[in-house]
C-alpha cells in the first residue's frame, strides 16, 4: 500500500482539511492509500477549518495536531506539502519518496478564511 504524508507548517487548517478530503476520496474510490498528516510545529486545529469542513459533513473538531515526530514510521512514498515553509523542511527519502508541492494561501497569514465552503476557492487540484 502506498503511504502519503500531507505536510504543513502548523498542521492546523490546510493539511487537516486535505487529509480528510483525501481519506474520503480514497474510501469512495477504493484506492489503496494510507494517508497521514503532520506539521513542523505543534499548534491547534483552527475553528474556521472546522466550520468549513462541517459543511461537508466532515468533523475536524476531534482532530489533534501531529508533528513529524508523532507519526508512526516516517517512511513515505509521497510527501505532499501544502505550504512553502513545510516544503523547505519536509523529510524526503531519496529514491523512495516523491515530493509534491501544492502551496495554498495560509488562512492564518493575514488572509480571511472564507465563512463558507461555497465561498472557498478549490483547495485540491484535480
Amino acid at each position: 500500500m502506498t503511504r502519503a504524508l500531507i505536510m504543513c507548517t502548523h498542521d492546523c487548517a490546510r493539511s487537516q482539511m486535505a487529509e480528510d478530503l483525501a481519506q474520503v476520496a480514497v474510501a469512495e474510490l477504493g484506492v489503496p492509500l494510507d494517508v497521514h498528516l503532520a506539521g513542523t510545529e505543534a499548534t491547534r486545529v483552527k475553528d474556521p477549518a472546522v466550520t468549513v469542513m462541517a459543511e461537508l459533513g466532515i468533523v475536524l473538531s476531534i482532530h489533534t495536531i501531529k508533528t513529524l515526530w508523532d507519526i508512526p514510521d516516517a517512511r513515505n512514498d509521497d510527501v505532499v506539502t501544502v505550504c512553502d515553509s513545510a516544503a523547505e523542511t519536509c523529510p524526503v527519502d531519496p529514491g523512495r519518496t516523491t515530493r509534491r508541492r501544492y502551496p495554498f494561501v495560509d488562512p492564518s497569514g493575514g488572509r480571511e478564511v472564507p465563512p463558507s465552503y461555497q465561498d472557498s476557492p478549490a483547495v485540491i487540484p484535480a
